[in-house]
């Protein structure tokens, strides 16, 4: 097989093991009463990524400045990954006796739809604030405690004030809706605004680190 097929194949697995991961963040989240627990909890996604080296979207398109077209493909490999690991873990739930969570999903849906397309993106944005200083401070942080603090806040922060995760909302969608056009084009203004939102911060930070 071409080194470069091989490559990209390697990406998309990397994609769809993190969207496996998010989605049993979300499960976890989707299976408590108390939200700031489930929050807690739902960090077990990003800790899996992050320690294991997945492929996760919304962490890897902070980076994009500078890193040229072939980084862009990736990010859509990504993406597409990300939305099949989503799909497979929705699929086993609604085959097993938790399916019941899927009514939680669903609610929360509810409100994603009745939603407009200025708030869900501005959301989007907000949301990846708080990625970027997970996976950034995981990244960076030279304190191992702080690594793994940063993430848990990071999460219980993108969770509690209601901001959009274009992974996690596949998840919730996939779970509870069939899927529709109206979906995937919500599903696409808070991919960008996710995107603005991580590569916006990034740069931000880029400049005053250089100070």
């Amino acid at each position: 097989m071409d080194s470069t097929l091989m490559t990209k194949l390697k990406v998309f697995v990397s994609a769809i093991l993190a969207g496996i991961s998010i989605s049993l963040g979300g499960m976890i989240f989707l299976s408590v009463e108390s939200k700031v627990l489930g929050s807690l909890l739902f960090a077990v996604g990003l800790f899996l990524v992050l320690t294991f080296g997945f492929s996760l979207f919304t962490g890897k398109v902070c980076y994009t400045l500078g890193s040229g077209w072939g980084y862009v493909l990736d990010l859509l490999i990504i993406w597409l990954g990300n939305f099949c690991g989503t799909c497979i873990v929705a699929f086993l739930i609604r085959a097993s006796r938790i399916a019941g969570i899927a009514e939680k999903a669903s609610a929360m849906c509810d409100t994603k739809m009745q939603d407009n397309f200025i708030s869900l993106f501005v959301l989007g944005i907000f949301c990846n604030i708080f990625i970027y200083i997970a996976v950034d401070e995981y990244k960076n942080n030279p304190h191992e405690f702080g690594k793994y603090l940063a993430i848990i806040f990071g999460v219980m922060g993108f969770i509690l004030c209601g901001t959009e995760h274009c992974v996690a909302d596949m998840f919730y969608f996939n779970l509870s809706k069939p899927f529709s056009l109206d979906i995937l084009l919500r599903l696409l203004v808070i991919t960008v605004g996710n995107a603005v939102g991580g590569i916006g911060i990034n740069s931000i930070v880029n400049v005053i680190r250089k100070k």
